[in-house]
C-alpha cells in the first residue's frame, strides 16, 4: 500500500516522504496510529502544497539536533548502581537510568528511547551509549559506572568524622570559657 507519513517512522522514512508499506502494517499500524495517510490524489496534491513547512519543519528540526548533539558529545556522567563482588552489578544499567543522568547532571531532557546502549552495561568502569537525535545526528556519552554503596559509605565516613572535629573545638571552647571563668572568680577574690 502507498501512503504519505506525517511523521518520522524508524527505519521507513521522514513526514511527507510517500512510501510502498505493507498492508497489514499500513492498516493496523501508521494508520490507526496517525503516523500516515493513504496516497490517494487528493493527499498527494495536499502534500504538494504543504511541501515548504514540512522542509522548515525538518531544518529547524534538522539545527536542534546539531546544537543538541553540540552539548551531549563526549559528556561524562556517573551513574551510581549497586555492585556485587568482583564489580559486577546487580542488574544492568538502563536507558532510563542514563536518561536521569542526563537530567541531574547535565539538565538535559531526552527521550529514554533515544539512547542505545549497544551491549549491556552490567560492570563497574567506562562504558559508552548513543543518542540518536534526529536522522544522522547521533551524540556518544561516556558512562562511569560506579558503586553506590561506596559512595554512600565514604559520606557517612566523611559525616561521622565531621562531628568528631566539630565535637573537639567544642570542647576546648568549653574549657577556655571554664578557665576564663575561674580567672574571672580569681580577681574578684582578690579584690
Amino acid at each position: 500500500m502507498k501512503i504519505i507519513l506525517l511523521q518520522e517512522v524508524k527505519g521507513k522514512g521522514v513526514e511527507g516522504d510517500v512510501i510502498d508499506v505493507a498492508d497489514g502494517f499500513a492498516n493496523n499500524y501508521l494508520l490507526p496510529q496517525k503516523m500516515a495517510v493513504k496516497a490517494t490524489a487528493g493527499n498527494l496534491k495536499q502534500l504538494e502544497q504543504r511541501r515548504h513547512i514540512i522542509e522548515k519543519r525538518e531544518a529547524d528540526r534538522t539545527a536542534a539536533a546539531a546544537e543538541m548533539k553540540s552539548k551531549l558529545d563526549g559528556l561524562r556522567l556517573t551513574i551510581d548502581a549497586r555492585v556485587g563482588e568482583g564489580g559486577q552489578l546487580f542488574g544492568s544499567v538502563t536507558s532510563q537510568m542514563i536518561v536521569d543522568a542526563l537530567r541531574e547532571q547535565a539538565g538535559i531532557e531526552v527521550d529514554r528511547r533515544l539512547v542505545e546502549v549497544h551491549k549491556a552495561i552490567k560492570t563497574v568502569g567506562e562504558h559508552h551509549a548513543v543518542v540518536s537525535l534526529h536522522g544522522d545526528a547521533k551524540a556518544d556519552l561516556v558512562l562511569l559506572v560506579g558503586d553506590a554503596e561506596a559512595v554512600v559509605e565514604e559520606t557517612a565516613e566523611e559525616a561521622a568524622a565531621e562531628p568528631q572535629g566539630a565535637t573537639e573545638v567544642a570542647e576546648e571552647s568549653t574549657e577556655a570559657e571554664v578557665s576564663g571563668e575561674d580567672s574571672a572568680d580569681d580577681n574578684e577574690s582578690a579584690e
